[in-house]
């Protein structure tokens, strides 16, 4: 391919409705020409932001894809399991969870992050700093690297003046923006940054491409995209992404050279192998049949005691809710909470104004954009590309499993802040010094206001119990959120040794549990959470009462019949020994049998109830199916030869003492020897 020739428009040409280029004469302070000095700046700043969570913890989903992954601790021997399989699938197994019952519908892909995470395993071990040093590193490289690209951009069409300034206040406010620290502050969010740095990387080598003629920098761009697209699906836009900011800012040529086609095949023939590599990772799965579960599809509800999908118009007008609420996070980034579950956003319809008023905005941009899009202005581009990345997880072409979450702004998160950059320096571009000093002491002053939120809000991630309940005072209407919580308080209950303290952490774990199921009333998590607080407050009757109900939910589930026995053996053993009810501990204990029948003491239980009624035929039958499970039990064999005793069998009753003995010679000092009839 024949080298490119150099563009013959003038630096400063102007595109009509773009910002113009500064004047030659205003030039600009030497601090924004030196893009050596901005890119060490830029990376020091992005650390000091993140700096305070470098000792934190895991948290959140940093348990599914490093804490409690099979592959990631495997380290080396893990990353063929990592690029074979679903990204969930070593989550699950090593929860002993089968995952062919629990991935995702339609799969989920993303196996660079984790290729990462086990080489870092593999290397420094269970080491959260580590892992955090790296987040922040990649997140630093991804502000440099959209600082290089719109400074490449913007630089034949606008001149040097015009792209070191607007690159400069895009990547300032980029890096400071608090909608960021989830991405950041939780390490999972690696699939997010490694997306974005490629996709942006594979654009600045396609310009690169594209200004240059040499195959080297088509070719990095190839990689780089196929990288991004191994991070996560999202980079997917770029095919549309890449082209279209080539056709904005670059004239087009005539010469033989590496243009908009070889470009686009380029990409798409990268997309093509990762898509290959995705369907045999996940045996050809791209169903999106959303399960029947709020948690995993926020667009059904409750109505004759069934779940049904929300109205067209209901679905609409609560996912244009949402959209309206990301343009307002992007200019004002208060509150922010990691967990926007059902029902933290309510189920609304078009009678609700910023439904409206969310479907009028995001409408009149596409149409501005769309009818203007000749003039190539930088604010078109900026919308274009904030609409096209947020496509994807904007739940307008197919549902992503939940309503919205902060770090789905990341990637058209850098259109905000083209757009900004670029209103910014077209509002001030008349009159002297003005033309660099207003836009800057702005931007100046917004990084500073979004700094202090993202450093404050950083604390929030250091563990669970912080983030949990933290964030549950701004979901306020998640079930999630309330269930996380509670969840908290649970753990810490299960570890008090203070009966009073236990008792106070149990009553607020089981309001967050209330609060959850108001919202949610076939929570299955939440449910058996608040079952096992009221076995732990050793409210049986409330504990059995509760798991039955949560089978009415989900019959035959095993993990509900496995802590429903649990609750009726405790329930069982209070009705016996607190409530001398042998009668009612026997029935209670035999349907835990029926439920967990490969228990021995359970049986053993059962033999003790019948013992205490003198019903020694029962309850020789239940010790000797203790006995034939657990036949090295010396407790259990004495009981056997007690019964035995006690019905008249002196001989039988001797035998089994005598085995008893011999497993323990002091049992008969424990249990007492019994009175002869």
């Amino acid at each position: 391919m024949a080298k490119k020739n150099k563009p013959t428009s003038s630096p400063n040409s102007n595109v009509s409705g773009a910002a113009v280029a500064l004047s030659p004469a205003l030039g600009l302070p030497s601090f924004f020409t030196n893009i050596p000095m901005q890119t060490l700046l830029l990376l020091l700043l992005s650390v000091l932001l993140y700096a305070n969570t470098l000792t934190h913890g895991f948290v959140l989903d940093d348990f599914m894809v490093i804490k409690k992954n099979t592959f990631t601790q495997q380290g080396f021997a893990g990353l063929p399991g990592i690029l074979s399989k679903d990204s969930f699938w070593g989550f699950f197994d090593a929860m002993k969870e089968d995952p062919k019952q629990l991935l995702v519908t339609g799969g989920r892909y993303r196996p660079l992050s984790l290729v990462v995470f086990a080489i870092i395993w593999q290397i420094f071990g269970e080491n959260p700093f580590v892992f955090h040093f790296m987040t922040i590193l990649a997140y630093a490289l991804t502000g440099v690297m959209l600082y290089h690209l719109l400074i490449l951009m913007m630089r034949p069409r606008f001149g040097d003046s015009f792209a070191q300034l607007f690159a400069w206040i895009a990547s300032v406010l980029f890096i400071c923006h608090p909608l960021h620290t989830e991405v950041t502050a939780n390490i999972k969010g690696c699939d997010e940054i490694f997306s974005l740095f490629g996709s942006l990387a594979a654009t600045y080598f396609a310009f690169k491409a594209w200004d240059s003629g040499l195959k080297k920098d088509w070719i990095l761009s190839i990689v780089c995209f196929f990288l991004a697209c191994m991070s996560k699906e999202n980079a997917v836009t770029f095919l549309v992404v890449v082209p279209m900011a080539i056709w904005f800012f670059r004239d087009n040529r005539t010469q033989e050279t590496i243009g908009h086609g070889s470009i686009l095949a380029g990409l798409f023939g990268a997309f093509v192998v990762f898509f290959v590599l995705r369907g045999q990772a996940l045996d050809w799965q791209f169903g999106n049949e959303a399960p029947f579960e709020p948690m995993n599809n926020p667009f059904i509800k409750i109505e004759g005691n069934q779940w049904v999908p929300f109205a067209h118009t209901e679905k609409l007008a609560t996912v244009f809710y949402t959209l309206g609420k990301y343009v307002l996070l992007l200019f004002i980034p208060h509150p922010l909470t990691h967990d926007y579950y059902p029902r933290q956003i309510a189920i609304l319809n078009f009678t609700n104004i910023g439904s409206v008023l969310s479907l009028v905005l995001y409408f009149g941009l596409g149409v501005y954009a769309i009818l203007g899009i000749k003039k190539r202005d930088i604010v078109r581009f900026g919308i274009l590309y904030y609409l096209i990345t947020l496509s994807l997880v904007s739940n307008l072409i197919f549902s992503v499993g939940t309503l919205m979450n902060e770090r789905f702004l990341f990637m058209p998160s850098v259109g905000f802040c083209i757009i900004v950059a670029a209103l910014l320096i077209q509002l001030f571009k008349r009159g002297g010094a003005i033309a660099w000093t207003i836009p800057v002491l702005i931007t100046t002053v917004v990084a500073a206001l979004f700094s202090y939120k993202t450093i404050t809000r950083n604390p929030v991630w250091r563990d669970n119990d912080t983030l949990f309940i933290t964030d549950v005072k701004t979901s306020t209407r998640s079930a999630k959120a309330h269930d996380d919580a509670g969840g908290i308080f649970f753990n810490h209950a299960s570890a008090e040794k203070d009966e009073a303290k236990k008792k106070e952490l149990l009553v607020t774990a089981i309001a967050h549990f209330d609060t959850a199921l108001s919202m949610h009333p076939r929570y299955r998590h939440a449910l058996m959470h608040r079952a096992a607080s009221y076995h732990l407050q050793k409210n049986h009757d409330k504990s059995v009462a509760e798991y039955r109900n949560i089978l009415t939910y989900f019959p035959g589930d095993q993990k509900v019949m496995e802590a429903l026995a649990l609750a009726l053996k405790e329930y069982g053993r209070n009705k016996g020994n607190q409530q001398s009810n042998p009668e009612a501990a026997g029935k209670a204990l035999q349907e835990a049998f029926l439920l967990n029948p490969t228990d021995p003491q359970l049986a053993w239980l059962v033999g003790v109830s019948y013992a205490k009624q003198n019903k020694f035929p029962e309850a020789i039958e239940w010790f000797s199916k203790a006995v034939d499970m657990k036949p090295d039990n010396a407790g259990y064999v004495y009981d056997l030869g007690t019964a035995h005793y006690r019905s008249g069998n002196v001989a039988k009753g001797t035998e089994y003492y005598a085995k008893a003995n011999v497993l323990n010679p002091k049992i008969g000092e424990s249990r007492g020897q019994p009175a002869k009839e």
